[in-house]
């Protein structure tokens, strides 16, 4: 006799490469067998009921079935699964107990990122996804000084919204980014390409590099200000990458992984430059970071330059945090920021780094942390679309329940898209910093 299944995995999970390469990667028949085999197994635990909603269309399908299988769901309606999706990686990395090593090898995320992929090059994407995902041309086309508060203006008018919703598909009730007059490569261009000489410290070189990130350089130009305002209060030089395209990430969220190989192409060399200059690299937003971090290493195993790029790739927060356990922090904190009530990013979770930002927010006196680990709902475009607001408000609602109770005086996230978007759930004039923001306050600088 066989041996019975193990229950759940007794040992860390394990990510396979995306084999996104091969053709039967692409072949329909296979893509519906693999859903129609993770489903059964999803059915049958239903642990992550309480994450994204992917998993509750998932059961609701099959608990209506004549069945209450998931041999009674229709597979044309599989992709009403897939949809609700957004690669937070959360069910794989903190609730799914049969990834590998166990023999069921389910990799959710991964298998929800084939099906998109497989859509995408059947059938293209919306016009309106596609415009979402274009952060680039978005941001070059409306970062300007007479084009930006026109746009702005725009969006905070609600008849225009309202006829947005119903022509575009975004969701009058979004909140939606301001775009600025000054992006934030045009504020730190004094910061392109200076020679520096960093203080190492355990594995870091002492020196960082930027990556801006699209909604950094277009929307919110004061994170990195507020990043090299705090770098360099350590000591520790900071330089912006030459150029750069967007990550990726958002492409990838669309299953155009043709896009995410070309972004890769413009942005790795120029990364990996940097790296054998000297420099670690740094980005303010975790679903970049993640990009350099996970994502490309797993399309790209056996890219050097992609591996080279990743081993010097840190959260902003762990990278202090690397140095304050050297003895390389300034811990001359001029302001105490009373309590704070923080929600760490699921890009940033699914890291594996632990709680830095946290750690490090706790050593400025007389501050108290109390972090929320749960999902905004944001996921940077899904929240803005018509169709899935409902449930991106649903999701973080618990979230904004949370800083509402805690009555903190300072809220953020370390994704600047969730903290606004809980703002917004909360109302009531709610407003969000981000942590590198309370840090450089907290410096008095």
């Amino acid at each position: 006799m066989g041996q019975a299944p193990k229950e759940g995995n007794l040992q860390a999970p394990t990510r396979h490469a995306l084999d996104w390469k091969n053709p039967d990667f692409y072949n329909e028949e296979s893509v519906y067998n693999e859903l129609e085999r993770v489903f059964d197994l999803c059915h049958g635990c239903r642990r992550c009921v309480s994450l994204c909603n992917a998993f509750p269309t998932l059961f609701d399908l099959v608990d209506e079935s004549e069945t209450f299988e998931v041999d009674g769901v229709a597979k044309v309606d599989y992709m009403k699964v897939v949809d609700h999706c957004y690669l937070c990686d959360l069910c794989y990395m903190t609730k799914c107990p049969y990834t590998p090593p166990h023999e069921w090898n389910i990799d959710f995320p991964h298998l929800m990122l084939r099906a998109k992929a497989l859509a995408y090059k059947k059938d293209g994407a919306k016009l309106r996804d596609r415009i979402l995902t274009s952060t680039d041309n978005m941001g070059k086309a409306f970062a300007h000084p007479v084009i930006a508060p026109v746009v702005n203006g725009v969006n905070k008018i609600a008849p225009l919204r309202s006829l947005l919703d119903k022509t575009a598909g975004i969701s009058h009730n979004a909140w939606l980014p301001s775009y600025t007059t000054k992006p934030m490569r045009n504020t730190l261009k004094n910061k392109k390409g200076i020679t520096a000489v960093g203080t190492p410290a355990g594995k870091t070189k002492g020196k960082v590099a930027l990556f801006a990130t699209c909604y950094g350089n277009y929307n919110e130009p004061q994170l990195g200000a507020d990043l090299a305002a705090v770098f360099e209060h350590n000591d520790i030089p900071v330089t912006i990458a030459q150029k750069e395209k967007c990550c990726g990430m958002p492409q990838l969220e669309l299953g155009n992984l043709d896009a995410v190989e070309k972004a890769k192409n413009d942005n790795i060399p120029t990364l990996a430059a940097l790296v054998d200059d000297g420099w670690d690299l740094v980005a303010p937003v975790p679903s970049c970071a993640l990009m350099f971090l996970q994502e490309l290493p797993l399309m790209f195993p056996d890219d050097p330059l992609v591996q080279k790029v990743k081993d010097a790739f840190y959260d902003p927060f762990q990278y202090l945090v690397l140095r304050a356990k050297e003895g390389k922090l300034n811990t001359d904190f001029k302001n105490p920021l009373g309590k704070i009530s923080y929600h760490a990013a699921c890009h940033q979770r699914v890291q594996n780094m632990g709680q830095k930002t946290k750690e490090l927010l706790s050593m400025i006196p007389d501050t108290e942390v109390e972090i929320i680990e749960r999902c905004s709902g944001h996921d940077g475009t899904y929240a803005v679309k018509s169709e899935f607001n409902k449930n991106a408000v649903k999701i973080a609602r618990p979230v904004a329940n949370r800083v509402k109770k805690a009555e903190a005086d300072h809220f953020g996230s370390d994704c600047p898209m969730a903290g606004h978007h809980i703002a917004e759930t909360i109302g009531e004039g709610q407003t969000t910093e981000h942590p590198i923001s309370l840090l450089r306050k907290a410096y008095g600088i």
